[in-house]
């Protein structure tokens, strides 16, 4: 993230694979590569990470989590137990053209709510990117489309 930021998008928790391979949403089922790549007009999947990353930056996105630590057994967001949020009111803070949060699924959202409390940023909660939420991605886009209001 850069001051040019406009949008941050925030999931829980990195799932385990993500966080053997330090890369956000590293499961090639997982569909945010493919969700957000619609959002800023790039085709995000065929990139190497490095350069999603920059096709971000350059768009005005930026990636983080609601949740700082927490215990969890597996990838699912149901068993995140004893869980802290990061700092998302100092993050808002330090990015003067911030319009919007995006929230990748429900407890992204919940969690990233509840630490942001009031605050004149849009919060926009998505249909989480993981294969384990089914719904059909023409919908999934069509919410995550929305998104564009805020680039």
């Amino acid at each position: 993230m850069d001051e040019d930021t406009r949008l941050v998008l925030l999931g829980s928790l990195p799932g385990e694979q993500s966080l053997a391979e330090q890369r956000y949403y590293a499961n090639p089922r997982n569909q945010f590569w493919l969700l957000v790549g619609g959002v800023i007009g790039r085709d995000l999947v065929r990139l190497a990470y490095d350069d999603r990353l920059e096709a971000l930056l350059a768009a005005g996105v930026g990636l983080w989590d609601t949740v700082g630590s927490a215990t969890r057994r597996g990838s699912l967001d149901t068993a995140i137990r004893a869980h802290s949020a990061n700092a998302l009111p100092e993050l808002a803070g330090r990015l003067p053209k911030l319009r919007a949060f995006g929230f990748n699924g429900g407890k992204a959202a919940a969690v990233g709510r509840q630490a942001l409390g009031t605050t004149p940023l849009a919060l926009v909660q998505l249909p989480s990117s993981s294969p384990a939420y089914t719904m059909p991605l023409a919908a999934k886009q069509a919410e995550w489309m929305k998104l564009r209001d805020f680039l």
